[in-house]
């Protein structure tokens, strides 16, 4: 019997699954296999528990931003009514400066107007007794001066 080539690769091919069947290499493949496809499911697993954290985040970060929008409008509402009734307050209290300076003015030329009018009068008073004190002197050329004294005196007293 001769052996040829074809018989020695026969024999290597034999030995060579005896050699992994020896070693249990299906078995440590399969394992591997088996370990790996384990790990990939813990990762997936993994990934899918992130998703979900990150979509509960994403879900409580709108919330916040919705309820952060809705207290930067309360507090820009509040800010304008606050304007508006510092606005009001200060139109009040220039309307009420205006009033008060206005009153003070038109007492003022009240009050200029009557001293006016007694600076006239006592003027007037002053014309007419020096006046009469002169029509009565001159009728009155040599006669009492006393009697003329006193009727000055009683009629500067009753204009004034």
């Amino acid at each position: 019997m001769a052996f040829d080539n074809s018989f020695w690769a026969f024999i290597g091919l034999i030995l060579f699954f005896v050699l992994v069947a020896y070693l249990k290499a299906p078995s440590k493949l399969s394992q591997t296999l088996d370990r790996r496809a384990q790990r990939i499911r813990n990762e997936l697993a993994e990934a899918q528990a992130l998703k979900e954290e990150s979509k509960r985040q994403l879900a409580e970060y709108q919330r916040r931003r919705r309820e952060a929008e809705t207290e930067a409008r309360d507090i820009v509402a509040a800010a304008q009514r606050e304007a508006a009734a510092l606005v009001d307050e200060a139109r009040q209290k220039s309307e009420d400066y205006v009033a008060r300076r206005t009153q003070i003015a038109e007492q003022k030329i009240a009050q200029a107007e009557a001293d006016a009018i007694a600076e006239v009068r006592s003027t007037a008073v002053d014309i007419a007794v020096n006046a009469a004190t002169r029509i009565i002197a001159e009728r009155n050329v040599g006669g009492d001066t006393r009697l003329l004294d006193q009727s000055i005196d009683d009629v500067r007293r009753r204009l004034n």
